[in-house]
């Protein structure tokens, strides 16, 4: 993906994404982020937004408060495994930016990582990609030489990434023509909405 599709992955995940889910396999590291600002809702199903990190994968969650990463002690280390259903709220989310991670480690009291590199080391990433989450409770730092994108339907290209975008802004349009006829909380809480001051 190119740099102007990894900024639009930050826009549509910030304003009402949530960290719902992690998985680790081996060198493999999956995120799930549902109620993203792509494609139109439907009411059976969230649209969901998976960011799978390989190849020399790792992450590390910064935090303040033990219980928020309890999900973590489910980790298997012997077999490299695990996979949790865990919800955060996005604050930011930015990508291969030193200076943000740098605020990591002053905002939070400590950190844990796993990866597969023996050497891994925080403080000096060496990998090709890496993402930054922060939400209220932790932060996370994830990356790998290998970054993919998925829907539950398809591994999302510059352009797929592009369609959906303009698909949910279509639908939020329109849900602001009809809006005493149905409720989306995702459109309602949207920046756009507002008029700037």
């Amino acid at each position: 993906m190119n740099g102007r599709s990894l900024k639009l992955i930050r826009e549509v995940m910030i304003n009402s994404g949530k960290l719902t889910s992690i998985e680790i396999s081996q060198d493999s590291i999956y995120l799930e982020f549902k109620d993203v600002e792509l494609g139109v809702p439907k009411e059976i199903e969230d649209f969901s937004l998976t960011v799978r990190f390989a190849l020399d994968s790792f992450i590390t969650i910064f935090y303040n408060n033990i219980w928020d990463i309890e999900f973590l002690s489910k980790y298997d280390f012997k077999n490299q495994l695990l996979s949790e259903e865990i919800f955060f709220e996005i604050e930011e989310i930015k990508f291969v930016d030193f200076e943000y991670l740098n605020t990591f480690f002053y905002d939070f009291k400590k950190e844990k990582s796993i990866s597969v590199v023996e050497d891994f080391n925080i403080h000096n990433i060496r990998n090709d990609f890496f993402m930054l989450i922060k939400t209220k409770e932790i932060a996370i730092a994830v990356g790998g030489n290998q970054m993919d994108f998925f829907t539950k339907h398809e591994r999302l290209t510059d352009a797929s990434l592009r369609d959906l975008s303009n698909q949910w802004m279509l639908y939020f349009l329109r849900y602001h023509l009809k809006r005493n006829l149905i409720k989306d909380p995702m459109c309602e809480n949207h920046p756009l909405k507002y008029p700037k001051k």
